[in-house]
């Protein structure tokens, strides 16, 4: 059996800046492991210059520690550094493939506050790591084995700042959106978060002709995610009705993300634009195998409407990652979770806030439709998600009466259609309740009473 992993978690490694695992030490110890493993990957370096990786951030004030001690541990190793600057995940992991580098990284703790931070990584390929990979790295953070590894004089690796990554990621996002299309009249808000999109969302949309209204754009290092972005999304539908914008957009931290708002006020999730998105590609004859993936949070009335019309969905773990993967392994180019991670594998490698934005927009534009009128292709069920704290993550099972609960719960809602989903989350201190099913009050009740009995044993 393979040891559990000590530090990477569901998305990299992630938890309070300047506290274990995200410390300075650690990263220097990760960025040397990390150097070591990317570079003998392969036999060749992917560039004449030599072995490189990718190093990119978001807006966080803990980036400038974590980036200094990567750097170094990657510099010791012999493997050049090319320091891109805050930039979406997605771009980082473009930048990657486009520079021909061994491997990107950035420093990021996607939607979270901005006391956190995170490490993700990527392959050459622009794609996350996979699990052997990952412990090979976490391995040899801990067991020392590359400590006499030290190269010297002209071996020892250099850093350089690459000017134009921003330029780089703009074009691509770009060129997701159809030649010879423009977006001249549509009104749209952008809320950046005060992450990492700050300045290529709002310049994407300007230099495709919209007129836009941002906020959010303006980071310090400690007011990412603060009120704003999608974690916070009640100002971007705010403004969408103040300024009769004809859309609003709405990422998180490190943009990989997004959720939207119509030109009612009206909140439109991950599912929302699943649905959308889904049917149109079904429709182009475009949606390879027919076939949608999601995951177990994705509300049922999404599985309904794709049937409907003639495609599946497959449904896999929560966490993008997993997504990505059952995509890789069937061939499939579109999945997402109801969060807004969105993966349009025809363009991106990974979750892509803008780039999903513009293929909703692009649908719009093509159609003349209103996005409230696109929402009308799909009913979902009533859905309830409780997150309730918890100051340990023993195992669910051995909570007292909590598996009866969920399981009475299931004897009811399973026969209507409806489903019970308990699970811990992977990035947080949190257990999530998902209940799903045509009575609104009868999930209330469930919900109440399954989060109290968690609560009482092991609430924060």
């Amino acid at each position: 059996m393979t040891q559990p992993k000590r530090i990477f978690g569901t998305d990299g490694v992630r938890g309070t800046a300047n506290i274990e695992p995200v410390t300075a030490e650690t990263a220097l110890k990760l960025g040397r492991a990390a150097g070591h493993v990317f570079k003998h990957l392969e036999s060749k370096p992917r560039s004449r210059g030599g072995h490189r990786i990718v190093l990119g951030k978001d807006t966080r004030l803990s980036g400038y520690l974590l980036e200094n001690a990567l750097s170094s541990g990657i510099l010791s190793m012999g493997v050049d550094v090319l320091f891109i600057g805050p930039l979406p995940t997605p771009g980082v992991a473009y930048v990657t493939r486009s520079l021909r580098a061994d491997a990107g990284i950035v420093i990021t703790a996607s939607h979270n506050p901005y006391a956190d931070n995170g490490i993700k990584f990527f392959r050459a390929d622009g794609f996350k790591l996979d699990d052997a990979i990952e412990t090979q790295i976490e391995g040899l953070v801990f067991s020392g084995d590359i400590e006499s590894i030290r190269p010297t004089a002209e071996e020892i690796g250099k850093a350089v700042r690459i000017d134009d990554a921003l330029g780089r990621y703009i074009e691509y996002a770009k060129a997701s959106f159809p030649r010879g299309m423009t977006l001249d009249g549509m009104r749209v808000v952008v809320d950046c978060g005060h992450g990492a999109a700050y300045k290529s969302t709002p310049c994407v949309l300007r230099e495709l002709g919209a007129e836009i209204f941002v906020f959010g754009n303006q980071p310090d290092g400690t007011n990412i995610n603060k009120e704003c972005g999608s974690m916070h999304p009640r100002q971007m539908c705010q403004k969408v009705w103040e300024h009769r914008a004809h859309l609003g957009i709405a990422h998180d931290g490190d943009a990989d993300r997004v959720l939207l708002c119509d030109e009612t006020g009206r909140l439109v999730d991950g599912d929302d634009i699943m649905a959308i998105s889904g049917l149109e590609m079904l429709a182009a004859g475009t949606l390879h195998e027919k076939t949608l993936v999601s995951t177990v949070m994705s509300n049922a009335g999404l599985d309904a409407v794709i049937r409907k019309a003639g495609g599946r969905i497959i449904r896999t773990d929560v966490g993008d990652r997993n997504v990505i993967d059952e995509m890789l392994r069937g061939g499939y180019n579109f999945g997402g979770e109801q969060s807004g991670h969105l993966i349009f594998r025809d363009f991106s490698t990974t979750g892509d806030g803008l780039v999903s934005a513009l293929q909703i927009l692009r649908i719009m534009k093509a159609q003349g439709r209103a996005l409230s009128e696109l929402l009308r292709c799909w009913k979902r069920f009533p859905q309830i998600l409780n997150n309730v704290k918890v100051r340990e993550k023993r195992p669910l099972e051995t909570l007292d009466g909590v598996g009866e609960l969920v399981r009475e719960a299931e004897a009811v809602l399973k026969p209507q259609g409806g489903r019970i989903l308990l699970r811990y989350s992977g990035t947080e201190p949190k257990a999530r309740l998902l209940l799903e099913g045509p009575d609104q009050a009868e999930l209330e009740q469930w919900s109440a009473r399954i989060g109290e009995a968690i609560r009482r044993q092991i609430g924060a």
